[in-house]
């Protein structure tokens, strides 16, 4: 199979193609397109491929404007930092809707819907309760989250709303940070399992001992080799930096 990938975040891109090579090693990446200018380009000189994994908002605009131009018979992997556009995406030849950072399971399964859909086994191309329930009830689809974490101090169990939590932090122990200058130790043994229960509209994992909340940063600037640093809002004197391969992504995070 032969693919194209749509994304205008150079890092990405190339981890995209790594992830590619490694859950499927028989698809052939074309090339990269980094807007929608090239790709109208691409496709105005080139016969579409097998397969597109496109981002959605692109430097010069979203993807779908390639839509109104071209008529595309490939299934379409969309990879994004954006949950709105879910809805969209399906009615375009969207056999998957993967939120970044994409992780290597998800980006497996969809690369398997995508060549059931091409084998013409729609029905196991796409999670068609999903799709109902997303188009006939969209606010269903709506994930409840955590809405408060539970502090075990002096036997003791108080409990830290959600909305509250300026910060996450793991050092050694993982501590919760309040907007109000508040330190806790909490006890849950990972940060991920913490990430999966916030809202990503709401909550940025920075780094792999860091989650910020939108309304605890202060300012961003660059740091080191393509990091970047956050300063924390006081009353907290913290500084979390942004891996490499996050720092792409909190632009686009934040700018919302």
């Amino acid at each position: 199979m032969k693919a194209l990938i749509i994304e205008d975040e150079q890092l990405i891109a190339a981890e995209m193609r790594e992830t590619i090579a490694g859950v499927a090693p028989d698809i052939e990446v074309l090339d990269i397109i980094p807007s929608l200018k090239a790709a109208r380009k691409w496709f105005m000189n080139n016969n579409e491929p097998d397969i597109l994994f496109m981002d959605i908002k692109l430097s010069d605009g979203l993807s779908f404007e390639l839509f109104d131009q071209f008529q595309f018979q490939c299934p379409i992997i969309f990879c994004t930092a954006y949950e709105e556009y879910a809805i969209r995406a399906f009615k375009v030849n969207g056999v998957d809707y993967l939120l970044k950072p994409v992780q290597e399971d998800d980006l497996q399964k969809a690369i398997g819907k995508a060549r059931n859909l091409r084998s013409g086994n729609f029905a196991e191309s796409v999670d068609m309760q999903y799709l109902m329930n997303f188009f006939s009830n969209p606010g269903a689809r709506k994930q409840q989250y955590k809405e408060r974490f539970i502090i075990n101090t002096n036997n003791k169990w108080t409990p830290v709303e959600t909305s509250n939590i300026a910060v996450f932090l793991k050092d050694n122990l993982n501590y919760i940070y309040t907007f109000s200058g508040e330190k806790h130790i909490y006890d849950y043994s990972a940060l991920d399992e913490i990430e999966e229960v916030l809202d990503p509209q709401l909550f940025f994992r920075a780094n792999r001992q860091a989650i910020i909340h939108i309304n605890a940063i202060q300012s961003v600037k660059p740091f080191g080799n393509q990091k970047l640093m956050i300063q924390v809002k006081p009353p907290l004197k913290l500084e979390i930096d942004v891996s490499r391969e996050k720092a792409p992504l909190l632009r686009k995070w934040m700018d919302r």
